[in-house]
């Protein structure tokens, strides 16, 4: 692929007396990145060329050679031996400079009761569209090997934490099926988001629609966009959907990092949770024990340039005046980097999550630390009467005793915990164990194994859109 500098005479030169000046040409071009629309701009000029022969614009002579001609053109960019020009400016001008050179006069009608404005605004809603489609499959490979995950380790105790400090044991298969839940909610913003990108520009021309008489509905079908946008101004000059997709991805990245977070402590020699696999770590130049966990490292990293991109976006937008300005070529660069990182983060943890083994003796050893049990203890006192706050007295002193004597609550005698409470008695040790805890957490929502299991059934029932 080459980039030229040319100067030929510009569509729009007709109202200047002098060339543009060399810098700026250059500094305002777009055509090094927006080159990235051009399949989209193809299909949005073909469909605009059909409408324009419903109407009697175009004859059926000139839309085949339009037609025929753009398609020879998208052949030629995906070979990459299109030569684009920085001259041209954009997109839209190169791909239409070389559809005249190719058919001649019929090109030249291609434009007629369209301006940039709608064309590259429909452009973008048409990548933004198929991007996120891409985004949301991704989405759902990630969400199936997190819900296996959980099903095969539905029974396999680890401790939750609060404030990073064990809180009470849970089941990885649980925890497993948080992570499913964030990305369940992110997949369904995409989706909700889809409904608003597809709204079809096209036709708002610069910013007051066209007097020649146009079938928006017609174009919008062939694109299959929902609607015409209703508004010809916010037509042209509406980005919300590049910000609401940035948004959306912004937390798609949150969750992805707060991933990241837990499979970096988890597989550090201090939790010793999880093991990932090989082809997804590296080592260290200088230390030959080291296995590094690059991968989720790096997608915590990533998320800050997605954030930043939001920012970006939300400030381009915040003084401009209806309708179209210049200023909006500076969406296409941090949507198109949004884009592919959260496209590539999810490939990465689609790929590596399916091969992560969990060290189970680690976890349930970690689980049994902290007192994990204690609030069955107190849950225990409740339910044989004693208040809640009385409860919770009895057993942070019960705690305070297993500390000073560095056991842990199931190895204090039955006597040690009478004087605590003459409530207590010999049934209180089934409920002092992990695997006790973790039973008696048996109702919807909850870590049991019984309730990961429905969890995971109704995952794969909702994926298989029953």
């Amino acid at each position: 692929m080459t980039t030229t500098v040319a100067t030929p005479d510009k569509p729009w030169g007709g109202r200047f007396t002098e060339p543009t000046d060399e810098f700026v040409e250059s500094f305002t071009a777009s055509v090094s990145f927006d080159q990235r629309l051009a399949g989209h701009d193809i299909d949005g000029s073909i469909a605009h060329a059909r409408m324009l022969h419903t109407i009697g614009i175009l004859s059926q002579q000139d839309v085949d050679a339009i037609v025929n001609g753009l398609e020879e053109i998208r052949a030629e960019i995906l070979r990459d031996d299109f030569n684009w020009s920085i001259a041209l400016e954009d997109v839209h001008m190169n791909i239409e400079a070389r559809l005249v050179d190719r058919i001649g006069e019929a090109g030249k009608r291609l434009h007629t009761g369209r301006s940039r404005n709608d064309q590259v605004a429909t452009d973008m809603r048409l990548f933004v569209r198929e991007q996120l489609d891409f985004i949301v499959e991704r989405i759902v490979l990630l969400e199936t090997a997190l819900v296996n995950l959980a099903e095969q380790e539905a029974e396999t105790i680890m401790p939750g934490f609060t404030h990073l400090q064990v809180a009470q044991p849970i089941t990885f298969g649980h925890h497993m099926m948080a992570w499913y839940e964030m990305l369940e909610r992110d997949k369904q913003r995409f989706v909700d988001c889809r409904k608003r990108i597809n709204q079809m520009p096209l036709g708002a021309a610069a910013l007051a629609g066209t007097s020649y008489p146009i079938d928006r509905q017609f174009t919008a079908q062939l694109l299959g966009f929902d609607n015409p946008a209703s508004n010809s101004l916010d037509a042209v000059s509406d980005r919300d959907f590049t910000i609401e997709f940035t948004a959306a991805a912004s937390l798609v990245m949150t969750h992805l990092s707060r991933f990241s977070e837990e499979l970096v402590l988890w597989s550090s020699t201090q939790f010793g949770f999880i093991e990932l696999p090989d082809a997804f770590c590296t080592g260290s130049s200088i230390m030959p024990q080291k296995k590094n966990p690059d991968v989720p490292e790096l997608v915590r990293g990533k998320t800050g340039r997605v954030y930043g991109h939001l920012i970006a976006l939300l400030t381009l937008m915040k003084s401009q005046p209806l309708a179209y300005n210049k200023d909006n070529q500076e969406d296409k660069e941090p949507l198109f980097d949004t884009i592919d990182t959260v496209l590539n983060s999810l490939h990465a943890f689609g790929s590596m999550m399916p091969h992560l083994q969990p060290n189970r003796e680690n976890m349930f050893q970690a689980a049994q630390q902290g007192f994990s049990t204690a609030t069955d203890l107190a849950d225990y006192l409740v339910r044989k009467g004693v208040a809640f706050r009385d409860a919770h007295e009895i057993v942070g002193q019960a705690v305070r005793i297993a500390i000073d004597s560095n056991r842990g609550l199931a190895d204090l005698t039955l006597h040690e915990l009478q004087e605590l409470s003459s409530d207590i008695t010999d049934d209180v040790f089934s409920i002092l164990t992990v695997e006790g805890s973790v039973a008696s957490r048996n109702h919807f929502g909850g870590t049991a194994p019984e309730q990961v299991r429905l969890a995971v059934y109704n995952a794969k029932q909702r994926m298989r859109g029953i």
